[in-house]
């Protein structure tokens, strides 16, 4: 039995491993050869996994730690800084996909619970990939890249929910039970983990942080004493593993836990997919063909256009709206929970996993291609948003206020936010320029002369008289915007300091190929100074003391970067 075992289970870890490798070839999700390797071992084809119920064990391990993990990413402490347009958006998309989703599976020719349980299932998109793919990117900190983490922070807590009320139907409950047995639970319960989560875990956790061996030991202890807990009081293992998460999710040692449970995670969540594929029956993917290629359609199309609209209703640019939608047209790890979830409760047969899986691998497979080439999409798709998108007062006004200034600061997270400062000690007339609403209404309440814009827009930076500023600065580290900026005053004939950011060293020679006077490339610029650093300071640990001091009190001089602006100020 023990050979037996371990032929099996290596096996599919070598077909998993080089379907991997063939995948990753092509930069796709390694889910999707995970996937793949469970059709290939399963009883459509090889038929090598006999020991069902071992594989399964592990894959229910694999969800309780993707849960796990999942929730010590949902800091309750940090919820308050997700910001209105995350919920907004997460909201709006939830309940429109849940909806629609519905109706399609009711045209289709599902039955009531079995469209209910798919339009859940593609409701949400997978944190996992789009965290990986814009992390790829460098994209995590753009403004569509913080919507979309807060979008998916949303939809998180959404599916917990969900699950609770899942595991509450399963058991047999009427719908006025899974209500009100969920409320009392939730009255009882929240105040508790409140309390453990802010008054015991911390001080447990600072006497176990101080052994590394200790601390996992630790988590994955308390990992299953929550959700064992949570389970004998109904919850079931999957909302017990999210809330155990949660309750050390708001610790200083939250990342720390993550990064020792992410390899075990990964390790079981391999199991988790592989046995998926060995439930995918290749024999039924014809009968599953329309209705698979209708709902990635719909999760394809639908969740970009409708997040790009309720964006655009908040006052949010297009291309803003149309990245964060293009980095969530996939479908998530919870779509396949869900599913077996209703699988196990009697309420749907296992065809409908056909119909998820091949969902699953067609969908992520296209979103991965969508979020890599987004800005390239959004260029070709641009003429069709120019007609949707809604003039506003706050532009339209502050345009026709607005004079030439000598510096333009195009883009105001983050760099922007540093370089203002030494901006304003140029003792030059400046405008800021951003497309983020929320930085617009700052900035205007503390007097900053600011206008809603974009960059990257010829027609806007017409109206700017942007050829007009002797300096600008670009802190928007998209290579598209940048070499339009760039085009536009090179037409002009511009005669100024234009400098621009970039992510990598690529992109910035394209951009001093167009023209730019300078590129920041981050950490390009970093090595540098800190190799300045290196020869000024030597070993002197008082030099390095001052310099801190001088970064901390953002001491820098813009007019080191730009002598010639310097020279000019009496203009």
């Amino acid at each position: 039995m023990l050979e037996e075992l371990f032929f099996e289970f290596g096996f599919i870890l070598i077909v998993a491993a080089i379907l991997s490798m063939l995948v990753y070839r092509f930069r796709q999700p390694l889910i999707i050869a995970y996937i793949i390797a469970g059709v290939i071992v399963g009883p459509s084809i090889l038929a090598v996994k006999h020991s069902t119920e071992m594989f399964d064990v592990m894959s229910e391990l694999g969800i309780a730690f993707l849960l796990f993990t999942v929730g010590l990413g949902l800091n309750w402490r940090s919820m308050k800084d997700v910001g209105g347009i995350s919920i907004a958006t997460g909201v709006g998309q939830v309940l429109f996909t849940a909806v629609a989703g519905f109706i399609v599976g009711q045209l289709l020719g599902f039955e009531t619970i079995a469209s209910i349980y798919l339009s859940i299932a593609f409701t949400f998109s997978s944190t996992i990939i789009v965290v990986k793919l814009l992390s790829d990117k460098e994209e995590l900190d753009t403004l569509y890249g913080r919507i979309s983490i807060g979008f998916l922070l949303v939809q998180d807590f959404i599916a917990m929910i969900l699950l609770l009320g899942i595991g509450a139907f399963a058991s047999g409950a009427t719908l006025e039970g899974v209500l009100v047995g969920s409320l009392l639970k939730g009255i009882i319960i929240v105040p508790v983990l409140w309390f453990v989560s802010a008054k015991v875990v911390p001080h447990l956790l600072s006497y176990v942080a101080r052994s590394q061996e200790l601390l996992i030991i630790f988590a994955l202890a308390w990992c299953f004493f929550i959700a064992g807990l949570l389970t004998w009081f109904g919850f079931g293992v999957e909302i017990g593993a999210l809330i155990a998460g949660v309750t050390l999710s708001g610790t200083m040692y939250h990342r720390e836990i993550n990064a020792k449970i992410r390899p075990l995670r990964d390790f079981f969540l391999i199991m988790f997919f592989v046995v998926l594929g060995t439930r995918l029956n290749i024999h039924e993917l014809s009968a599953a063909l329309i209705p698979t290629l209708a709902f990635s359609l719909f999760i394809l199309i639908s969740n970009p256009l409708v997040v790009l609209l309720i964006m655009r209703s908040l006052g949010y640019h297009p291309r803003t709206g149309f990245l964060t939608g293009t980095a969530i047209a996939q479908i998530s790890e919870f779509s396949f929970i869900v599913v077996a979830a209703g699988i196990a409760a009697g309420h749907l047969d296992e065809s409908i996993l056909v119909i998820v899986t091949s969902v699953a691998l067609l969908t992520i497979a296209v979103s991965s291609y969508l979020i890599k080439h987004n800005m390239q999409v959004y260029e070709w798709l641009h003429p069709f948003f120019h007609y949707i998108e809604p003039k506003q007062v706050l532009e339209d006004e502050a345009l026709k206020q607005h004079k030439p200034t000598k510096v333009l600061l195009c883009g105001f997270h983050r760099m922007g936010n540093v370089l203002l400062p030494s901006i304003k000690k140029l003792h030059q007339s400046y405008t800021v320029v951003d497309f983020d609403p929320q930085v617009i209404r700052e900035l205007s309440e503390n007097g900053e002369p600011v206008i809603y814009g974009d960059a990257g827009d010829e027609n806007f930076l017409s109206e700017l008289h942007a050829e007009k500023s002797r300096l600008i600065i670009s802190t928007i580290p998209d290579v598209s915007v940048s070499l339009s900026l760039i085009s536009y005053l090179r037409h002009q004939k511009y005669r100024g300091i234009v400098v621009v950011a970039a992510h990598r060293q690529e992109d910035a020679e394209k951009c001093y190929h167009a023209g730019a006077t300078y590129v920041i490339v981050p950490s390009v610029l970093g090595g540098q100074k800190f190799t300045e650093l290196l020869d000024s300071q030597k070993t002197q640990r008082r030099n390095w003391k001052t310099e801190r001091q001088q970064e901390i009190q953002g001491e820098k001089r813009l007019e080191k970067v730009f002598p010639v602006l310097s020279k000019k100020k009496s203009e």
